[in-house]
């Protein structure tokens, strides 16, 4: 049997509906898709693609070392944005946070996003 393990940390930005910043069983840690959201003011980041995608790898990274780990743990994400012609300037801000051994991933354009954001990411990392 696993141990399910409900992660919050005020460095990332709240939950907005039923469900968690993330869940930890065992040596895996699954993190909610997260928007350009400031978990300080609450507020959407503006600035384009490029703050937006900045802020939310901020918002996973924060997620992470409060769970131990580290963007060098993360083996897979899932990118939803809602502009396809946006993954240029998207690709050269998320490759700054994987400079090393960058995991695997899936991007995908969709009609919309909560708030109406440019960007969310989800992640999966492990860590023995």
């Amino acid at each position: 049997m696993y141990k399910k393990e409900v992660i919050a940390t005020d460095k990332a930005p709240k939950a907005i509906g039923p469900y968690s910043q993330a869940v930890k069983v065992g040596s895996w840690l699954f993190v909610s898709g997260q928007i350009p959201v400031d978990p300080a003011t609450g507020e959407i980041v503006t600035g384009g693609i490029e703050k937006q995608t900045e802020r939310v790898m901020e918002n996973i990274n924060n997620i992470l070392i409060f769970s131990g780990m580290g963007l060098q743990d993360v083996i897979k994400t899932t990118i939803y944005l809602q502009n396809i012609n946006e993954f240029a300037k998207f690709n050269e801000t998320y490759a700054k946070f994987f400079p090393l051994e960058p995991p695997a991933r899936a991007t995908v354009e969709v009609s919309r996003l909560p708030k109406s954001v440019g960007i969310e990411i989800e992640t999966i990392a492990y860590k023995e």
